[in-house]
């Protein structure tokens, strides 16, 4: 593990796209957020980067259709993923933004790691387990939140964890599990760990291949 420190309040938002033709350069290191409409993903990136209105939460799940860039520093970002799986929309809306999402994951190569958030009384849904198989296969890293944890009792809690963690060991590759509540502020620290960790990684090969 490094010693590189990232600041998460220092974020600014950058700019919302349709597609990754109108992103940013694909240079640096991005980290994704993705997970189901009603995961609690800007919840999520609110409480990480301690914005309140950071990433918009709405009651109508499935209102974000935007991949939307956030920067923490030169060439280091967070990437808010148009949510998935929700059934109320229009059914060409949905195959719009799964094509956002499906080109955006396959090919943008500043994408070092992949944070998926799942609600923890409703993990592992079929379009979460493609997402963490596509993501073994790329050899991409995975951190899976399982969101609104306060909304269980501390034992059915650990237990969840460790029944999700005993079953994505299938897909293979690197998948941390932890529980996360953005009300009640638990797992955030792991989840700035990981992060750090994905976002400063080639910061310490930088300096390693240096000339002496």
């Amino acid at each position: 593990m490094n010693n590189n420190k990232i600041n998460f309040n220092a974020v600014r938002f950058v700019t919302s796209a349709p597609n990754i033709r109108q992103m940013p350069e694909d240079t640096g290191v991005e980290i994704a957020f993705a997970g189901r409409s009603n995961a609690g993903k800007s919840s999520a990136l609110n409480t990480i980067t301690q914005h309140k209105s950071l990433a918009r939460t709405s009651k109508t799940p499935g209102r974000t259709q935007l991949i939307n860039v956030f920067e923490l520093s030169e060439g280091k970002r967070l990437i808010d993923l148009p949510g998935y799986g929700y059934a109320k929309v229009p059914e060409e809306m949905k195959l719009k933004w799964q094509e956002a999402l499906s080109e955006y994951l396959q090919q943008r190569d500043s994408l070092k790691g992949l944070v998926v958030l799942m609600d923890i009384r409703h993990p592992l849904k079929d379009i979460d387990q493609q997402l963490l198989q596509w993501a073994s296969d790329c050899e991409l890293p995975v951190l899976a939140l399982l969101t609104k944890c306060d909304k269980l009792k501390s034992g059915a809690r650990k237990a969840e964890v460790l029944r999700v963690r005993e079953a994505v060991a299938i897909f293979g590759g690197s998948i941390r599990v932890e529980a996360f509540s953005s009300l009640k502020g638990l797992g955030v620290d792991q989840a700035k760990e990981v992060l750090t960790e994905w976002l400063t990684q080639d910061d310490d090969n930088t300096t390693e291949e240096e000339p002496a």
